[in-house]
């Protein structure tokens, strides 16, 4: 089994290099253009227009008695395009929404394609053998002659995408602004479009008809978890493709009955899972790891606030607080207090002895500053939002902790500079 292993991932066998090359090349392309499609929101057009390429394979079979692998792709390019035409041509001309024209376009090409499939596997040219692979994928026995064919296309989309990569970019993001600086939107589109539907004709090789989304947009999903940068994106969405392409090819080279596509897309939906979880920009680790630490923050400042009022009171900072009166001032459980405390006191605003809590200078200051928002925005939110002043505190306090210098200075200065809050407490000065 071992040797097995190692014919395969050192390409021993010619055949074996040639399929893993194709499948790296088909995989990171299509996965490259899928990126494109994922941030203009149109994830759905890839399901589409796999589902609408099949009536054109089968077409492109039928005129020419063979499976010449350019003659499918033109045949799948071209339906594929004429399936978008119709359903832009439905959604503009009509009071039908795009949701509902992908599925209308998918459902009767995806029918028909069947059809035509059945009839040709039913018409006894021995040259159908195989052609039902397309429908699940069957990468792992692509011959010399299909790899040559899809390794051009593939090399094609990334030359292309290399090209225009520019003008793609703020085509995306910012269309308005592309059409001020005189670039051709619709014709970018365009391309983009044409684009979209090669890489889809020339992944279902890999992956097949019903699961060709899957590698057009999944990829883009996962990397997204990871960056927020655009061409770390496009390399992450293209290394987790290819990755999941030779792992559902090997499967497919061990297991000859078993098909590539569904293979590839587990490896895909397992990766995607991994970055959901961990994932280091908006992973589900660091997410809750991000509200823990905002929420702890706020406890902590709360806690500042607190001792400074407390301090306010008796009109001395210097004499240490018992944490039983900051208990009775902020109803915080004796852990999440105990927490706050210590994290306070490693940041050197407090200083601890026994049950005796001392305010240092920093400590003071940050307790002053965040009494002084709070106040402000009292001020504010009876001022301005006409609230009675027994309803803003809890408003306040929420809003306290979210606040820039710079909006800080800006709001003091729309408030004229007040003294008192509404409750005819003072507003501490800088």
């Amino acid at each position: 089994m071992s040797e097995f292993v190692l014919d395969f991932f050192l390409l021993r066998d010619p055949n074996v290099r040639w399929v893993v090359i194709a499948i790296l090349l088909i995989c990171s392309s299509t996965a490259i253009v899928g990126s494109f499609a994922f941030l203009r929101k149109r994830a759905l057009i890839g399901d589409a227009v796999s589902h609408a390429i099949l009536p054109g394979i089968c077409l492109a079979f039928m005129l020419t008695g063979g499976k010449h692998p350019f003659w499918l792709m033109a045949g799948a390019i071209l339906i594929g395009l004429l399936s978008m035409k119709i359903i832009d041509f439905i959604t503009v001309n009509s009071r039908i929404k795009p949701d509902t024209a992908l599925a209308l376009v998918m459902s009767v090409f995806y029918g028909l394609g069947v059809l035509l499939l059945t009839r040709i596997q039913s018409s006894g040219n021995a040259a159908q053998a195989g052609l039902d692979k397309f429908l699940f994928g069957k990468a792992a026995a692509m011959m010399q002659e299909d790899v040559i064919t899809y390794s051009l296309f593939s090399i094609f989309l990334l030359l292309v995408i290399t090209i225009l990569f520019k003008s793609f970019v703020v085509t995306i993001f910012d269309r308005q602004h592309a059409a001020l600086i005189g670039l051709p939107v619709n014709k970018l589109e365009g391309v983009m479009a044409i684009l979209t539907v090669i890489a889809i004709a020339i992944g279902i090789q890999a992956v097949g008809v019903v699961l060709m989304s899957a590698l057009l947009i999944t990829p883009a999903a996962a990397a997204r978890y990871w960056t927020n940068n655009l061409k770390i994106m496009l390399l992450l969405a293209a290394l987790f493709a290819m990755v999941s392409g030779v792992s559902g090819a090997f499967v497919s080279y061990a297991m000859p009955k078993m098909p590539t596509g569904p293979w590839i897309v587990m490896f895909l939906t397992l990766i995607t899972g991994i970055s959901v979880l961990i994932g280091s920009k908006k992973g589900y680790w660091v997410t809750r790891k991000g509200k823990q630490q905002i929420n702890q923050k706020i406890i902590q400042e709360n806690v500042l606030k607190a001792l400074y009022q407390l301090g306010e009171v008796r009109n001395n900072f210097e004499d240490p607080f018992l944490k039983s009166e900051l208990r009775k001032k902020r109803k915080y459980g004796r852990l999440r207090q105990r927490n706050a405390l210590k994290q306070l006191e490693k940041e050197a605003c407090i200083k601890i002895e026994g049950e005796y809590i001392y305010l240092t200078r920093k400590g003071l200051d940050e307790g002053q500053r965040i009494t002084r928002l709070h106040r402000l925005w009292e001020v504010y939110l009876t001022k301005y939002l006409k609230l009675p002043a027994d309803h803003v505190h809890e408003d306040a306090e929420a809003m306290e902790h979210l606040i820039t210098p710079e909006l800080e200075i800006e709001l003091e200065k729309v408030l004229d500079y007040p003294l008192i809050d509404p409750h005819d407490s003072p507003i501490p000065r800088k």
